[in-house]
Formats: structure tokens, C-alpha cells, sequence
């Protein structure tokens, strides 16, 4: 493609006309820079690309995209100046792969938690009605039931090269509805830049990340990006962040258990597996348990209706959607995997593996696993390296104050020491005076929750979900909480046989 047809509605600056500007290959990696390479020059958290455009020119490169001139460049480059490269690589990703997210309708969900379960629930609603679905998010990338083989770097929301590549492989599946995790990352780094969403999905804002954002404040306005550019936000009434999401977006639904949202659930109840409650008159079976996928399923109930008619929350009941329809399809909702996931057990016991990884998403999992839970609750969890290092005694103290046991052990904690991240969780434990150990092997810390189990206690294993690694020392190794627990409870069984 013609490097003048990839600039299409960019402001650029031509600094220097190189010897062929046909283009059939664009990265911001010199390592993957090969013959005819557009080469663009992002600056990193860490690594700024415009030290390697000799690097770039010497492995075929045919043009670079800069933020800042030089002197001088090898002669057979054209050199394209832009005010941000990040945000020029998202257009220049779209017109690359003939802007594939305009022939789709698009929903983003962002929040710190509910982000993947929502996503889930959104598209298997759709899909139950009848259509053709694209999912992409933290768990992968898959096209109604099917999983497709796309890896991306990072692990909630694809970079622009690679997220309009899967646009336009969607579209080529015909696939016409696209649910997608948005995070604050994302939308401060210019992923989502040029689209246009048809609902944005609001779950809660609680403290996470603050190692990239530095404050709620900017961390909410970072998510408050998505609202800007939505034609509908659907929108949770009972979290304080709403009025900063809402006030991005013309046109809102709320939802919430206060009576103060367009969707309101009532009369809720619980058991182990399931949820029920009433909404706008009608009864619900939900069978997936906790308060909080209340919360995510009317989220997710909100943005189906959204999709079929733009509504304010004052005129919910003039939906043109079938309610009954949706009703259906939530009742056959399944889990989303390493969400509050079962691991079967002839134990009695109850052992959930769940992702929560923040002060808030290990409270919400323990406060609802408590409403059903009639023995003691027992959870291991960790916090990860390299990240937000304030909410680590905030995360120890809410486990230990809600738990009736706990074990501390490693999350991923990459490049950091790991035992120096548990004493910093062991600051929130000490004071509430609870029982707890350390165990810093993750996989000795979950045989040892489950051998500890009485018949009706719950474990929680938290922190990690469906991931299947551990990152130790900046290394990936295998490691599956879900398939470590089954392991440690074939032992417990087989020692209470013997």
C-alpha cells in the first residue's frame, strides 16, 4: 500500500523523500522491521524507537513516522514527522486494514473490575439472540464460540497494529457486534484512537494502576475517554466515578441496586452458584453467584438494550428490544473462566479460583463468598510485581479482616523480589491480629489451603484467575491455579482414601 493512502486524514509533515514509499509491512519494533517496513517511532514507558531508525533503515525499512527531526537520515528512507506517533499508528493502522471497525458495531467496557466478566455477558446475550459476535479481551480473542489464534502483547486490550487486524479478521467472518475490554491504559496510549463505540460500559473506579496514572483523579479521567467517544454510556448509578464517565457522553442508561437507576434490580438473593432478582417487573435467574455480577449482568443488560434503541434512563420501559428475549438468555449465562471459577471436589468444601487482584475486586469476592459460605473462608493471594505498590497492605489487611484464614504468598511478581512484596502485604495483616502464614511457593501455598479444609469451609485462590503462568525474574512459566488446585485435591483425596 502507498505510504500517501496510510497518511489519509493524518497532519504530517514530509521531512525527506526516500526511493520507494509502497509499504507492505508496519511496526514500532526494529526487530520486526523487514523489506518495506513503515517503522514508527513511538516513545515507550522505557524505550524511545527514535534511537533505532539506522537499526530500522539497515533491515529494509522504507519509511519511518517521527516525532522529532534529526539532521540527518539514510538517504533511501521517506521520514513523515507527526505531532504524536501513537495516535497517527492507530489511523494508520485502520486505513492499512481498510478501516475495518466502521463496518462494526462496537461495545467498550472499562472499569477496574467486571471489565472481562461484563464483556462475556454482553456477548453471550447477543450471541443467544442470534448474533454474529466478536469478543477480545483478557481471557482472547474468539468469534462466537470459536477461539481464534491471535496473541497480542498486552493483556487486557490489543495495540493499534494489532487491534484493527482483528477488526478486519472479524469482518471478513462477518461478524457485525464487537465486545471489547477497554482499559485505562488503552485510552491514555491512544488504542482506541479515531473509533467510535455504540455503547461504552461503566462497571466502578477503584485504586489500581496508580503506578502509571499517579491519582485516581487522572486515572479516571483516563477511563472517562472511552464516554467521549460513545453514542450511548451505560453507566453504574451506585459508583461515585459515574458523574465524571457520564459527563463525557450525551446519552446515558444507568443501572444499579439504588432506586435511582434506569435498570434496578430488587428482591435479590443468592446461593452458592446462582443469583436471582427482580428488574423492571420481571424475575431473573442469573446462574452465576456474588453481588457484583448483579451488577455486571445489568451492565450487561444495559448495553443490549442500548444497542437496539439510544434511551435516557427516564423511558427504560419504551425499549424496542424483546426484555423477555434477554430475561432467556441471562438464565443461561455460563462462568467466565477464572472468574469466582468452581474447581468440583468430593471434599465438601468449596474452592473458587477468581482473579481479583485489586483492594476492592478481593473484597467484593470475600464479602460474597461470605453471604453463602457457612464454614470458615480460607484465602491465598498475593499482590504483583512491578506494579501499584500502595495497595498492597490496603489488599493484605481487607483478606485478613474478612477471611478467617490467610496465606500470603506470590502473585507474579516478575522483577521484583517476592518476599519483599508480602512484607508489604503483612503491614495490612499484623494489625487486625487474624491468623495467617506465609508460603511464597504458590503452588505449596495451594496444597496447603486445600489439605487445611473442613467439610463446608471455602477457599478463595485469588490474584491470578485464568492466567496460565507465573512471571518469576521477568520469566513466563507455566502455572494454572485452577489446574494446581484439582492436582492438590486428587492428593487430598487419594491421602483421606489411603
Amino acid at each position: 500500500m502507498q505510504l500517501e493512502k496510510l497518511l489519509q486524514g493524518i497532519p504530517h509533515e514530509k521531512i525527506q523523500q526516500g526511493t520507494d514509499e509502497n509499504i507492505t509491512h508496519i511496526t514500532y519494533d526494529s526487530r520486526d522491521v523487514t523489506h518495506g517496513s513503515l517503522f514508527i517511532c513511538i516513545r515507550g514507558l522505557t524505550v524511545d524507537r527514535h534511537n533505532f531508525i539506522d537499526t530500522a533503515a539497515e533491515a529494509g525499512a522504507t519509511a519511518v513516522i517521527v516525532e522529532e527531526t534529526r539532521n540527518d537520515y539514510p538517504a533511501q528512507l521517506t521520514v513523515i514527522k507527526v505531532q504524536n506517533a501513537r495516535e497517527a499508528m492507530a489511523y494508520i493502522a485502520a486505513n492499512y486494514n481498510d478501516n475495518p471497525a466502521r463496518k462494526l458495531r462496537l461495545v467498550g467496557v472499562t472499569g477496574t473490575n467486571g471489565k472481562t466478566t461484563t464483556t462475556y455477558f454482553i456477548e453471550e446475550i447477543l450471541r443467544k439472540m442470534g448474533c454474529k459476535t466478536g469478543l477480545i479481551g483478557t481471557v482472547g480473542t474468539r468469534v462466537g464460540e470459536t477461539p481464534l489464534d491471535i496473541k497480542f502483547a498486552t493483556s487486557t486490550t490489543p495495540d493499534q497494529l494489532e487491534l484493527h487486524a482483528i477488526f478486519a479478521k472479524m469482518v471478513e467472518m462477518d461478524v457485525r457486534y464487537v465486545i471489547m475490554e477497554v482499559s485505562s491504559h488503552a485510552l491514555a496510549l491512544y488504542k482506541m484512537e479515531g473509533l467510535t463505540f455504540d455503547v461504552g460500559v461503566f462497571t466502578n473506579l477503584t485504586q489500581d494502576h496508580l503506578d502509571f496514572h499517579g491519582t485516581m483523579e487522572n486515572y479516571a479521567q483516563a477511563k472517562a475517554q472511552l464516554f467521549a467517544q460513545s453514542k450511548l454510556a451505560v453507566v453504574n448509578a451506585d459508583d461515585e466515578y459515574t458523574p465524571v464517565m457520564a459527563a463525557r457522553c450525551k446519552s446515558r442508561l444507568t443501572y444499579g441496586l439504588q432506586n435511582t437507576a434506569g435498570l434496578h434490580a430488587t428482591n435479590i438473593e443468592f446461593s452458592p452458584h446462582s443469583s436471582t432478582f427482580e428488574l423492571l417487573g420481571e424475575h431473573y435467574y442469573l446462574p452465576v453467584a456474588a453481588r457484583y455480577n448483579v451488577y455486571n449482568v445489568l451492565a450487561a443488560i444495559g448495553a443490549v438494550v442500548g444497542l437496539d434503541v439510544k434511551l435516557d434512563a427516564t423511558n427504560i420501559q419504551a425499549a424496542m428490544v424483546d426484555m423477555s428475549v434477554i430475561r432467556k438468555a441471562v438464565g443461561e449465562i455460563s462462568g467466565v473462566p477464572g472468574r469466582v471459577q468452581n474447581v468440583p471436589n468430593e471434599l465438601g468444601v468449596s474452592i473458587l479460583v477468581d482473579f481479583a487482584h485489586t483492594p476492592d475486586g478481593l473484597e467484593s469476592t470475600i464479602s460474597s463468598v461470605r453471604e453463602t459460605t457457612m464454614g470458615r473462608i480460607v484465602t491465598i493471594f498475593g499482590c504483583g510485581g512491578d506494579r501499584d505498590t500502595t495497595k498492597r497492605p490496603i489488599m493484605g489487611h481487607i483478606a485478613a479482616e474478612l477471611s478467617d484464614y490467610c496465606i500470603i504468598t506470590s502473585d507474579n511478581p516478575r522483577t521484583e523480589d517476592p518476599f519483599t512484596i508480602i512484607a508489604q502485604i503483612e503491614k495490612g495483616v499484623k494489625p487486625t491480629a487474624k491468623p495467617y502464614e506465609v508460603c511464597e511457593n504458590r503452588r505449596d501455598a495451594i496444597y496447603s489451603g486445600v489439605k487445611m479444609l473442613r467439610e463446608g469451609d471455602t477457599l478463595i485462590i485469588a490474584g491470578k484467575g485464568h492466567e496460565d503462568y507465573q512471571e518469576i525474574g521477568g520469566v513466563k512459566y507455566p502455572f494454572s491455579d485452577y489446574e494446581t488446585a484439582q492436582s492438590a485435591i486428587n492428593e487430598t483425596v487419594k491421602g483421606n482414601n489411603s
